[in-house]
């Protein structure tokens, strides 16, 4: 019942949202002339999980894929799949690190779909691979793009996804430190202070985790999940994703108790 239930939710979201009144069936523009479903293009924000490329945190388990019956032998095709609740392209629930706040399967279906900014990086991270977004970046990029809407996915675009499925992704020094941008922990208390992250709301990127990984008590996250806040984590194509306009909806296995999952993040982007 409640699986059904996050599924209408989230119909309605979409609906709602993105379809901002649109007639049944996904039609262009409405007669009130808010937009539609075919004023949006979907964008996949998921690397593909592969075995000999995928990139696991560190002392997380292997991903592995063995292949269970085949169509000649068997007269169907199945892999059984072995990984963490974090493997590849996923997202985190807020119990990942707070054993008082909702696991997978407890969050409403609209903590999963939200507005989405992108917040670029990339020349800052290619300088700085310790990189931490400050309150000041984000008001500047405020001051470009307009006030970041409450409850949104506040995406990071760092470059990283350029590394995956390479030892470059992992930016490991001499002495085995990993080295990551990611959000300070003063940027993300503003987030949370003014809203923009309010009862629900995400914090995304390309690499491992929000923080940087100088940051091992994982601040930012703690903070982060609280109340009904997810993670997105190990992003793909955020080239695709515009800087703000666009929305997210994220899907993935959902395990009782689950920490969060292996995801399929879409992003609908409207068409210029």
């Amino acid at each position: 019942m409640r699986r059904r239930s996050m599924l209408a939710g989230v119909a309605t979201a979409v609906g709602g949202a993105v379809a901002g009144g649109a007639v049944a069936g996904g039609g262009s523009a409405s007669a009130s002339g808010r937009p539609g479903l075919a004023d949006y293009r979907l964008v996949n924000l998921a690397h593909v999980n592969d075995p000999d490329r995928t990139n696991v945190y560190p002392g997380d388990p292997a991903f592995t894929l063995t292949t269970v019956t085949t169509v000649p032998e068997d007269g169907f095709y199945l892999q059984y799949a072995q990984q963490g609740e974090h493997t590849g392209t996923h997202w985190g629930a807020p119990a990942h690190f707070n054993a008082d706040q909702p696991h997978a399967d407890e969050l409403d279906a609209e903590d999963l779909f939200l507005p989405a900014v992108k917040v670029d990086v990339r020349d800052r991270a290619a300088r700085d691979a310790d990189y931490e977004v400050s309150v000041a970046d984000l008001r500047q990029w405020e001051k470009r793009h307009g006030r970041i809407p409450n409850e949104a996915a506040v995406v990071l675009w760092t470059g990283w996804e350029e590394r995956w499925g390479t030892p470059a992704f992992f930016n490991y020094d001499a002495e085995g430190r990993m080295h990551q941008p990611g959000f300070s922990l003063a940027a993300v208390q503003w987030l949370v202070d003014t809203g923009r992250l309010g009862r629900r709301g995400a914090l995304g990127t390309d690499t491992f985790s929000p923080e940087s990984a100088l940051d091992e008590e994982y601040r930012v996250s703690k903070l982060l999940y609280r109340e009904h806040r997810i993670s997105l984590e190990v992003l793909a194509n955020l080239a695709e994703l515009p800087p703000t306009g666009a929305h997210v909806l994220v899907g993935g296995t959902i395990n009782r108790r689950g920490s969060g999952s292996p995801a399929s993040v879409y992003a609908f982007v409207p068409k210029r």
